[in-house]
């Protein structure tokens, strides 16, 4: 099976894994010091905080900033559930936007100024696919609207365009993303302030961890905020140092298999839609398409399972789960519906060759064709 994701680990990472256990200190140690001090200096940053997951970070960032009950945080629908639900975290109430476009599934400005209202505070922009939005329009918006910018980039490790377009960044290295530790995600906060908050809150509100105690004269700490256990630890850190350095490069490998994926689709399936045909910064996390009308998508997905090619849904919109559906029963954002009904995500990370694209492709192509005949017959 062709899966739609894979991490990439190896000898390097099982080694650097029997370093820290040979070690006996296994969490928050210096090599999560040395991971953020790294993750920071690719993105240009000035620090960064490693933590638990990316829903952690947005959770501590929502928090450090100060959002809270009453307040309102503008988010598109089209992302995945934990960027909603770390809104509710804090007490505050997720506004969905719709997206822009069936080209540029990303949240439309024009809608979030529409959705703006005296207790709008925040807007998060999610990455969809690794693509990065209009920076200076998105800045300009929140300028003029008193408004927190904060970056789901989830989807965008790598990028030094990423993180840099308001108050702070949660990214994620969850096992299916462009690298990863496992579990594991980082803030990129652009105040020092928030930054220590969120690193102190991430360990419980503790001043001091067990590692800074064990070279101290005295054992002693006081907590100064409500925080919570979101530590990443040494084992997580160790691999993400290695998978760091392959980074770039697996992106650059990320944009050649895209590359050939529109290349080849445009040639034997053009009827099927690929999402941002114009210029766009991108990490390319992941390949979304949208399958014309006539395909019964369920079909598609069969024949291509049934072909060894797994395939996936890049996302049931929010609004749509049950979950929010019952706490916003009259919402209907079209444009995120009728993409969320059409994509379909096909396998993309660099262990697949562009053979195996081609193959993909061909094997797309011919269930178009069978959809597009079966419905001529009916």
């Amino acid at each position: 099976m062709l899966l739609v994701s894979a991490p990439i680990v190896g000898s390097e990472e099982k080694a650097v894994l029997a370093e820290v256990i040979d070690s006996g200190w296994l969490t928050m140690g210096d090599r999560v010091r040395a991971f953020e001090e790294a993750f920071a200096t690719m993105h240009g940053a000035e620090d960064a905080v490693a933590v638990s997951s990316c829903t952690a970070a947005l959770h501590l960032i929502l928090q450090a900033l100060g959002l809270g009950r009453g307040d309102e945080v503008l988010v598109p629908s089209l992302t995945f559930v934990a960027t909603a639900n770390a809104v509710c975290y804090v007490g505050a109430t997720p506004v969905f936007v719709d997206i822009e476009s069936m080209d540029v599934p990303l949240m439309s400005l024009t809608e979030a100024e529409a959705r703006c209202t005296s207790r709008t505070k925040a807007v998060i922009l999610v990455h969809f696919a690794g693509y990065l939005p209009d920076r200076e329009a998105w800045r300009a918006f929140a300028r003029r609207r008193g408004l927190l910018l904060i970056e789901d980039a989830a989807h965008a490790p790598g990028l030094k365009e990423a993180g840099t377009f308001g108050d702070a960044a949660a990214f994620s290295f969850y096992g299916n993303k462009n690298m990863t530790t496992a579990e594991g995600g980082a803030v990129l906060a652009r105040d020092r302030t928030v930054r220590e908050t969120i690193r102190r809150a991430r360990a419980h509100g503790m001043t001091t961890t067990t590692h800074q105690r064990l070279d101290s004269r005295t054992p002693q700490y006081d907590v100064t905020m409500l925080g919570f256990n979101y530590r990443m630890d040494e084992l997580r850190a160790a691999i993400g140092l290695v998978q760091l350095k392959q980074l770039q490069s697996w992106n650059g490998i990320r944009l050649a298999l895209t590359s050939s994926y529109r290349r080849l689709i445009a040639q034997d399936c053009p009827s099927v839609q690929v999402p941002f045909s114009g210029y766009h910064l991108s990490t390319y996390h992941i390949m979304p398409v949208l399958l014309p009308a006539f395909v019964n998508r369920q079909n598609a997905i069969d024949y291509l399972r049934a072909a060894g090619v797994q395939t996936t849904i890049h996302y049931p919109p929010v609004h749509l789960l049950s979950l929010y559906r019952q706490l916003y029963p009259n919402l209907h954002l079209p444009r995120t519906e009728i993409f969320a009904e059409r994509e379909l995500t096909l396998p993309l990370h660099p262990r697949i060759s562009t053979s195996m694209v081609e193959a993909i492709a061909a094997r797309l192509a011919e269930v178009v064709r069978e959809e597009a005949n079966r419905g001529v017959a009916a």
